[in-house]
């Protein structure tokens, strides 16, 4: 049955624009010309964004800043494998499933911080992204608090997700 779902929308999609004499096909050219143009408007801001994720990471910043907050980390209950991963969710999402993956490749999947590690990865945003995706799409130049509060809203993530795997899986 789900087979058919999105043949159907595109068929309803089609007979809508028959009854109401629509020019279907000339509405999804002009829909696609739109999307490319904000493609295009958002490529700079990404180009910037991976190219600071490759440096940061290459530099060894990563490791380096890891160490500096692992005891504040454990006081948390927060895995310290998973102290990378909580860096970098928020600017990449390719990143950070690297890094998951080398965290489930060198712990088990079914440890503390296996666990810890793929319940961030489903409940995080890679928030520098998604604000640089939406933001330069509507052109909108000051971000006021949105970066603010979208990391806390992360932080809170890095944080309950170890106290829910505490509670709930060990």
């Amino acid at each position: 049955m789900s087979d058919y779902v999105i043949p159907f929308f595109i068929a309803l999609i089609m007979i809508i624009g028959l009854i109401k004499k629509v020019d279907v096909f000339g509405e999804f050219t002009d829909g696609a010309k739109e999307s490319f143009k904000a493609a295009l408007d958002v490529l700079p801001a990404l180009i910037a964004l991976m190219t600071a994720i490759g440096m940061f990471k290459a530099s060894g910043a990563l490791e380096v800043i890891s160490a500096a907050i692992s005891p504040l980390t454990s006081l948390l209950g927060f895995p310290e494998e998973c102290i990378p991963l909580a860096i970098i969710r928020p600017v990449s999402g390719s990143g950070a499933l690297a890094v998951f993956e080398s965290i489930l490749g060198d712990v088990s999947p079914d440890s503390f911080a296996g666990r810890v590690a793929s319940v961030i990865i489903g409940s995080t945003e890679t928030t520098f992204y998604t604000i640089a995706v939406y933001y330069g799409i509507t052109k909108v130049k000051k971000t006021r608090h949105a970066a603010v509060s979208s990391l806390a809203a992360d932080f809170t993530g890095f944080v309950l997700s170890a106290l829910t795997v505490r509670l709930l899986l060990k």
